[in-house]
């Protein structure tokens, strides 16, 4: 099955029709902020939240929350888990003031593998439940950080962001940060465009325009490219002005 990336889950999120759009997105803001570090175990080295303490904190905060654990009807019943006849998943949602994610999850063993169906057992259907259950959370925000590689939930990544000491390698560098602005501004290059920006970071290496979050190496690098910027843009200019003469 296709994984789903973070971006996707709050693109999602954004855009689906819910009944009332401010109150889910301050449930995503609310549960997205909750550092869950602490119970965050890690095995085969990806990490997983306790089930338990996912939706126990959910119920803190939102009494009415209640989860659906789907079902297929069989010649022996109702079971809890799909099939294609070779592996098996599970699908799961969670319900937060009207609005439901709905996570689907393999079947897996502990390497992380999917499990053959006819080596499937209801100990392990319900492992993947859980776990399934879980990432329907993350989807409403709780602990979705951790889905997403980081450390820390976002706001407590702003607060923890680097500092760099003025010496004087980076005084002589922002005041070259200053005057390439200048003689960027006439030539109509500017650094918040979109176009300009992703050109930035990618021939630069960095990871943000922010020159305060760079180092001594990174906002070189910054500068190089900006420089090279204004280069190739004078020369665009002075061809232009050749070929209208």
């Amino acid at each position: 099955m296709k994984s789903t990336t973070t971006k996707e889950i709050l693109s999602e999120i954004n855009t689906m029709d819910v009944p009332n759009e401010n109150e889910n997105e301050s449930v995503f803001n609310i549960l997205n902020a909750i550092n869950v570090n602490d119970k965050v175990e890690k095995k085969n080295g990806l990490s997983y939240l306790s089930w338990a303490f996912a939706w126990g904190e959910v119920k803190k905060h939102y009494p009415d929350a209640n989860y659906t654990i789907y079902e297929r009807m069989t010649d022996y019943g109702e079971v809890n888990y799909f099939t294609d006849g070779m592996t098996c998943w599970v699908k799961t949602g969670v319900t937060i003031n009207g609005l439901e994610h709905i996570e689907e999850l393999p079947v897996m063993d502990f390497k992380n593998k999917s499990i053959a169906l006819d080596k499937v057992t209801s100990f392990d259907v319900n492992k993947a439940i859980q776990r399934s259950l879980t990432k329907a959370l993350a989807r409403h925000g709780l602990g979705l950080y951790i889905y997403a590689g980081e450390d820390l939930p976002e706001e407590e990544r702003k607060s923890t962001k680097k500092e760099y000491p003025m010496d004087e390698t980076r005084t002589a560098q922002m005041e070259r940060y200053q005057l390439l602005l200048k003689a960027m501004a006439p030539l109509g290059i500017d650094m918040k465009d979109k176009s300009i920006t992703d050109f930035v970071l990618k021939h630069a290496y960095i990871e943000t325009t922010d020159v305060t979050q760079l180092d001594h190496s990174e906002l070189g690098r910054l500068l190089n490219v900006m420089d090279l910027l204004i280069q190739k843009k004078k020369e665009k200019n002075e061809k232009q002005a050749q070929q209208s003469v």
